[in-house]
């Protein structure tokens, strides 16, 4: 903490704190970064789920199911940043 001044306001910002409070407009990313990360996650959701069926065709449910879970996982992620806005 810092020692107010003699007006009472501290003299200056505490460490870690924000410079300024976020606006309303400054958490919205634009249409074009929300469809290319929800690209990156439809590609590597594809990828967990080629995962997921080689593991089941080998012989391993654990990581097929883990895989598959991660394929969900991603694609909603993505899915969530497309639409949110």
């Amino acid at each position: 903490m810092t020692d107010p001044s003699p007006d009472g306001a501290p003299d200056q910002v505490p460490v870690g704190a924000p410079a300024r409070p976020p606006a309303d407009g400054d958490r919205h990313r634009p249409l074009v970064e929300r469809i290319g990360m929800a690209a990156i996650a439809l590609v590597l959701g594809v990828l967990f789920l080629v995962i997921a069926i080689a593991a089941f065709v080998g012989g391993e449910p654990f990581l097929g199911v883990m895989s598959a879970i991660g394929a969900l996982m991603v694609t909603w992620a993505g899915g969530r940043t497309l639409l949110s806005g």
